[in-house]
């Protein structure tokens, strides 16, 4: 009897295992990302570099100038609780950080550094972190790094494994521009070291270009555990090396269950494939389930080869073999034969990758975050669900993307899939999971060598059960004179949980009236500025708020532009006459000098944002900036690795021949006009684009120098021969502001499109499918009823739509709707079939067919709706290409 009580005992303390098991209802089924909650904790950093997680939810933050933070969970605060001297230039500094794997009990915390007062070395050593501070005088050296002070690709990862093993990664520490961006190995004596990365990558008698393992001795100095890359004693070889041949491993994990080594690779930037000198490059995410040799500098993605070349007589002599690598430059002190290089597990170039398209293209810097392993953290309300497990996280610090990445079982390649895509993270810069099985994520902020306001702590969450609600807050008027009337919108906010129910409470100021509508009115007597707040509450508790402000005091001018053309087509050569004005309630008449206007063509591929009537001009140059990741290396007035927009525009403001030498230095790369740093060329960016994004650094200096134009005249369309690219036409005005309000400025826009519109670019559609079989782009009518929404569309001078169809086994027409799927019908088309081919012309494939448009003067949203009686299948759909608008 007594051993039945005991067993009932344990049950009873022990009832996951007894009496029920957990359930995950997302351990086999992806969630919805609206169950992941990024939360801010923290921000305002000065170049955040690693974080530590703590069991008690508090995070380390360290900062490259040297600064160590402390963000604590429980106040929300964040303080520095420690700072080291150091040498912050290039990329030294502050690098990495590593708790002990016994951090509860010892307060070890593992820096590496460039200390300020070592001419040519790096550091790492352990540290007393107690009563939530760091001990300085307490530091214990472990090991240092002999290093090129001053140069490159100095990596700095800190990571523990589950043995107690501490690795570190280090760049090649070479520079990536003096050999055009292909591999840096000139081998010339009178040359910088600095240029040869034979001295570092590819020796195996020296730390560099390597992930090294060794076990931190409590005393100081180090041991080496079994199974490096080189047995201890070999002759011409660390024993500390456990991967070898790498670039710049910067960020690196260490799977938790079997050991395994991952690391993101920033690879050299060149563009192009070159015979003679090797591949283009390449980023990499690597997986090293042993030690190896991972190429670096002869080898780079799936093993590309670069050749041997000879700096002094610029010949080369051979490609090299990743069987057996050689290395002869008589800069390195290691072997000849290098192990067998291993290929990258995911690599991509600049443009779309062949192998791995899902990834992007532009500017990249790959990352290597962990693989998630459910059961390795607490049984928590936000740990990650089962869907997850095994799965390593990966992400771009240039491309603000995390994925996932599923592997087989022998540790290759399999699938990958964007987290969170809907999300935008900026510049992520290093991710952990929490002991509670939560994502903390570190994002760097937008520009490279700044204390970016946008930088910040972040911690992702998951929702199993009852969610939050979503808060969406709108108002139809958000600025005017008093007294405004204003109608608020809470259209958006909903609850993940479809069968909860939300509560509204909103707030008109603080302290101000409140209303429990749903969608509320209310009237602003005085001027000011009112915060309003909307809060969503559900049935559970859980709230959610949003907030917008309402300026009351100054009214928005008003901006319009009397166009003689048609407002939505240009075609071909053609003179139009325009007139632009503004006015406004407190300014008073405007002189027309002061409205900003303009006219620009932008080519196939730029896609617009659509702006608000109260939104600033829309600076295309600066677009094409911002999408090509400049600004991570030039601010628009803080200089960062390159000089600031402000001071690059007033240094050429008067030089005549500026643009077409600064789009020379953009493509092609150059140095020495604003210090030592040698920036690389951009050969795959436009040159169009690149000549407005000049023109827009011009443009800051002298702002109407550039394409500003006179308030009135006459303007020359051009026959434009581009069927995507369209001239956008904008005039702004900026008030003086008004009783106390701050200025406001207004813009008026239209877009002039070619005749020809792709089907495929409407801007919405229902029932229907965008297809792109074979590199043809056009849409699919599903159904009666389905639609195409293209807007700002102007029918006057319109008398005839030109549709190119194939409508397959099909019977129906297209409608032409003002407004909406059910407005006005404007013009049809006769019922369409495969009997509507003509009987000149192609007998198979695309065919055209017109209809007439009746004159009307409509302006505003275009519905192109299709009307059949007869049945639709996956198998036979009506199909759109083009339809072509002409007079």
């Amino acid at each position: 009897m007594r051993k039945y009580l005991i067993l009932f005992a344990v049950c009873s303390l022990s009832f996951w295992s007894c009496d029920k098991k957990q359930e995950d209802p997302f351990a086999t089924v992806k969630p919805d990302e609206s169950r992941f909650t990024k939360i801010p904790l923290a921000g305002n950093f000065n170049e955040p570099m690693e974080i530590e997680v703590l069991d008690n939810g508090d995070v380390l933050i360290i900062e490259r100038h040297g600064l160590l933070k402390l963000y604590q969970e429980e106040s929300g605060e964040t303080t520095i609780v420690g700072e080291l001297d150091v040498f912050p230039e290039r990329e030294d500094g502050l690098m990495g950080m590593a708790k002990d794997p016994n951090f509860e009990e010892n307060n070890w915390l593992y820096l590496y550094y460039a200390p300020a007062n070592e001419a040519a070395l790096n550091r790492i050593s352990r540290f007393d972190f107690v009563d939530n501070m760091l001990d300085s005088a307490s530091e214990v050296k472990i090991l240092d790094v002999e290093i090129f002070r001053g140069c490159c690709h100095s990596g700095g990862g800190l990571e523990f494994d589950s043995e107690g093993n501490l690795y570190l990664g280090i760049g090649d520490d070479s520079t990536p521009f003096e050999s055009s961006n292909f591999n840096p190995i000139d081998e010339r004596q009178d040359q910088p070291k600095n240029v040869d990365a034979q001295r570092s990558s590819g020796n195996t008698n020296d730390l560099r270009g390597a992930i090294l393992r060794i076990k931190p001795n409590p005393e100081g100095g180090y041991s080496i555990p079994e199974g490096n890359l080189f047995p201890v004693g070999t002759p011409k070889t660390r024993p500390e090396i456990y991967v070898k041949g790498n670039r710049n491993p910067f960020r690196f994990s260490i799977d938790s269950r079997n050991g395994n080594l991952f690391w993101g690779e920033v690879g050299p930037d060149g563009a192009e494939d070159k015979e003679g000198r090797g591949p283009r490059g390449y980023d990499e995410i690597n997986v090293a389930t042993g030690p190896g040799y991972y190429g670096w500098p002869y080898f780079v993605g799936n093993n590309y080869a670069y050749w041997k070349y000879d700096f002094a007589t610029g010949e080369s002599l051979f490609q090299f073999d990743p069987v057996a690598p050689k290395n002869t430059s008589p800069n390195t002190t290691g072997m000849e034969i290098l192990p067998e290089a291993h290929p990258a597990l995911i690599y991509y170039p600049y443009a779309e990758s062949d192998e791995f398209p899902m990834l992007g293209q532009g500017g990249r810097n790959a990352m290597a975050g962990q693989v998630y392993y459910r059961e390795d953290y607490e049984a928590s309300d936000v740990r990650f669900p089962g869907y997850y497990n095994e799965k390593l996280f990966i992400y771009d610090w240039m491309r603000n993307w995390v994925f996932t990445v599923s592997l087989t079982e022998n540790f290759e390649y399999d699938t990958m899939e964007r987290f969170m895509p809907e999300t935008h993270f900026e510049k992520p810069m290093d991710m952990q999971f929490g002991k509670d099985g939560s994502l903390y994520v570190l994002e760097y902020g937008t520009f490279w060598r700044a204390n970016n306001d946008d930088s910040g702590l972040y911690r992702i969450v998951f929702s199993e059960g009852n969610r939050k609600p979503t808060v969406k807050i709108s108002a139809d008027e958000t600025q005017g004179a008093a007294p405004l009337k204003v109608n608020f919108s809470s259209a958006g906010t909903q609850d993940p949980d479809t069968d909860d129910k939300i509560i509204y409470q909103w707030e008109f100021g603080e302290n101000g009236p409140t209303s429990s509508e749903e969608n509320p009115t209310h009237t602003f007597g005085q001027p000011g500025i009112y915060k309003v707040k909307l809060t969503a509450t559900d049935l559970k508790g859980e709230s959610a708020s949003s907030f917008i402000d309402v300026k009351v005091g100054n009214e928005a001018p008003e901006v319009s532009i009397d166009w003689s053309g048609n407002r939505s087509f240009y075609f071909g050569e053609e003179a139009v006459n325009y007139t632009v004005s503004a006015t406004d309630k407190e300014d008073g008449e405007i002189d027309p000098s002061q409205i900003n206007f303009t006219i620009d063509y932008l080519e196939s591929g730029y896609d617009i944002i659509e702006m608000g009537h109260q939104e600033e001009v829309l600076s295309i140059g600066e677009t094409y900036i911002n999408e090509a990741g400049c600004k991570a290396c030039h601010g628009i007035s803080s200089a960062s690795v390159g000089p600031d927009y402000t001071s690059v525009s007033e240094k050429y403001k008067n030089d005549p021949n500026a643009k077409a030498y600064l789009i020379d230095k953009v493509r092609n790369g150059g140095s020495g006009v604003w210090g030592e740093q040698l920036m690389p060329g951009h050969t795959y960016l436009d040159e169009n684009r690149v000549g407005q994004m000049v023109d827009f650094v011009l443009g800051i200096a002298i702002p109407n120098a550039v394409s500003g134009l006179p308030a009135s005249g006459n303007y020359q369309i051009e026959n434009k021969g581009d069927p995507e690219g369209f001239y956008l036409v904008q005039a702004s005005y900026e008030d003086q502001g008004a009783n106390g309000i701050p200025a406001i400025k207004s813009t008026k826009q239209l877009k002039l499109r070619n005749t020809s519109v792709s089907a495929y670019s409407a801007d919405g559609l229902e029932g229907a499918a965008r297809a792109n079989p074979e590199d043809e782009y056009y849409v699919q009518f599903t159904e009666s009823g389905s639609w195409l929404l293209f807007r700002a569309i102007d029918l006057s001078e319109i008398n005839k739509i030109t549709l190119s169809i194939m409508p397959g086994n099909t019977v129906g027409k297209i409608q032409v709707r003002a407004g909406s799927p059910e407005g006005e019908i404007l013009a049809e088309s006769d019922i369409l079939t495969k009997d509507s081919r003509p009987s000149t012309g192609p007998k198979v494939g695309w065919f055209e067919v017109p209809f007439t448009v009746p004159s009307t003067d409509y302006y505003g949203d275009l519905f192109l709706v299709y009307v059949t009686e007869e049945p639709i299948t996956i198998w036979s759909t009506f199909n759109l290409k083009t339809l072509t608008f002409d007079k």
